[in-house]
């Protein structure tokens, strides 16, 4: 008899009693829905109100302030629901090296909007033009959220998410090209469109999984 059929006819060691299998690791899957109609709603009234208000010809008359404090609130509510989405996800994951590039993740986002506060004040104070903080808070954060959505895109290999975030960067630069109000046009149409179209494909991608 050969050694390999005599180790296969061998008995075989049953397992011990009350020992299983480990079960398989989970990861957290990231809802992204609430977060991108609250970014999408603050790109469409923010910086649509400021494309109709601003320039040499503004198509309505609103106060000064107004078009700030809707991106403003609207991305503070979408941060809100990031947060929450990305805590939900961390609940629902056993991998701890999955959890831990999560919580590295959500720390991103301090350390990338801290240091754009520092850039922006510091180029403020440093460049005498009245429109800097105005033209680079709208740019900055775009191209910060655009920037953060590729490295969780990527990590989380959520092609929408990089696709989305890919988008965000390019076009919120890009804008500084044209003058004002073209440049809040293009913030309004290129950034709010690609959130409303992300929330579709988004909903979608929910309703599969």
């Amino acid at each position: 008899m050969s050694l390999t059929t005599a180790t296969a006819l061998a008995p075989r060691t049953p397992a011990p009693a009350g020992r299983t299998a480990p079960a398989p690791a989970t990861t957290g899957d990231v809802d992204n829905l609430g977060t991108y109609v609250s970014f999408g709603l603050a790109y469409l009234l923010g910086h649509g109100s400021a494309a109709l208000s601003k320039g040499d010809t503004p198509l309505l008359d609103l106060p000064g302030w107004l078009p700030m404090a809707l991106l403003g609130t609207g991305l503070a509510v979408g941060t809100v629901q990031a947060t929450r989405a990305a805590l939900r996800a961390q609940r629902a994951t056993t991998d701890p090296g999955t959890l831990r590039t999560a919580q590295l993740l959500g720390a991103l986002w301090v350390t990338a909007f801290a240091a754009l506060f520092l850039a922006i004040t510091g180029l403020g104070a440093t460049v005498d033009h009245p429109d800097v903080q105005t033209l680079l808070w709208p740019t900055g954060s775009g191209l910060v959220v655009g920037l953060i959505y590729v490295a969780e895109g990527a990590v989380r290999r959520n092609t929408l998410h990089y696709a989305l975030g890919t988008w965000l960067a390019l076009t919120s630069t890009a804008a500084l090209l044209l003058g004002n109000p073209g440049f809040y046009w293009v913030l309004t149409l290129a950034g709010g469109g690609a959130y409303a179209l992300a929330t579709v494909l988004e909903h979608r991608r929910l309703r599969r999984r």
